[in-house]
């Protein structure tokens, strides 16, 4: 493989830039704007594997279903994944093979729809905590609740479903993944963390489950896979931050792993936003990677020449 593998982790809320611009063509304008970023990155040499979130886009999607129900079959949540790995490796392709032009490049996209397994014993698939799809009224929720799905009531603004969020442990497509690297492909995985799915017990057959994986996990899991050189966490902020929106905030230009440990211990990461991310990395090293680094996508360029973002390393 190219020694500068880099696998980058674009949020699903990077492609709804505002609450007024959330459809399929405002998303793709800015997948277009993202990937114009990983576009130099490749330039310079990187041989890139992209992830990405989905959580508003499978919300979307469970949205369409609940309010289609009295006429069209429900869809199941390893399908929404699978359906949003499809239309966001899309919107990616044609991004960077527009950009590749632009710029006389002889590199190609693929995107690969991608299956993570987990354990059937994760303790995680008896206690679901990741909210999913829209706010339901009590009435409605208590009616899906009757047919084994879990609801919870959220601060007032309604009833909402979870579902179990396990550990991703094995990229069913590795193999296929890592014959694209090495043939110089730029590589679209893991999806939304991936397909969730569990080995059976009597036959080893794969069964896709109704749950979702941290996507930031399975990037790190990628990247250790591919022996990745760095993982790159894109979000909505220039660098991480301790006591974050407090008087003493503080931006950090780099932190050790343990450095990093310490901070979770004390609470400056909140769970669901920054927290994930700064885990992942940590994995990432602990597994082996070298380093990683969370930044925003338009400064990915200057991260790159260590001019910004936050870096995580040994």
């Amino acid at each position: 493989m190219n020694s500068k593998i880099a696998v980058v982790a674009v949020g699903g809320n990077a492609l709804i830039t505002n609450k007024n611009n959330k459809t399929v063509l405002d998303q793709f304008d800015a997948a277009k704007e993202t990937m114009g970023h990983i576009s130099s990155m490749i330039e310079q040499g990187w041989n890139v594997v992209l992830t990405h979130g989905n959580g508003p886009q499978v919300g979307f999607i469970l949205r369409r279903s609940e309010l289609s129900l009295h006429e069209l079959h429900p869809v199941p949540l390893d399908y929404c994944v699978a359906d949003t790995q499809g239309a966001i490796g899309y919107m990616f392709q044609k991004s960077l093979t527009n950009h590749f032009k632009e710029k006389r490049m002889d590199k190609h996209a693929v995107t690969v729809v991608t299956q993570v397994e987990v354990s059937r014993d994760d303790p995680a698939l008896e206690n679901p905590t990741k909210p999913i799809g829209s706010f339901l009224d009590e009435e409605t929720a208590k009616q899906r609740m009757a047919d084994g799905k879990v609801f919870v009531e959220d601060a007032g603004r309604g009833w909402r479903q979870v579902v179990p969020s396990p550990k991703p442990l094995r990229i069913v497509e590795i193999e296929s993944i890592k014959q694209l690297v090495e043939s110089g492909f730029v590589v679209i995985a893991a999806g939304g963390g991936g397909i969730p799915v569990i080995e059976k017990e009597s036959n080893k057959k794969l069964k896709g489950i109704e749950a979702v994986i941290d996507k930031d996990f399975a990037s790190s899991l990628l990247a250790n896979n591919l022996n990745a050189d760095l993982l790159l966490i894109s979000t909505a902020v220039e660098k991480v931050a301790i006591n974050f929106n407090k008087p003493d905030e503080k931006w950090l230009d780099k932190m050790t792993v343990a450095e990093a440990k310490q901070y979770i211990e004390e609470g400056h990461f909140a769970p669901g936003s920054m927290l994930p991310k700064v885990k992942a990395c940590i994995q990432f090293i602990k597994n082996g990677g070298s380093q990683a680094f969370i930044t925003d996508p338009p400064n990915i360029p200057r991260a790159l020449a260590g001019e910004t973002g936050t870096w995580i390393v040994p």
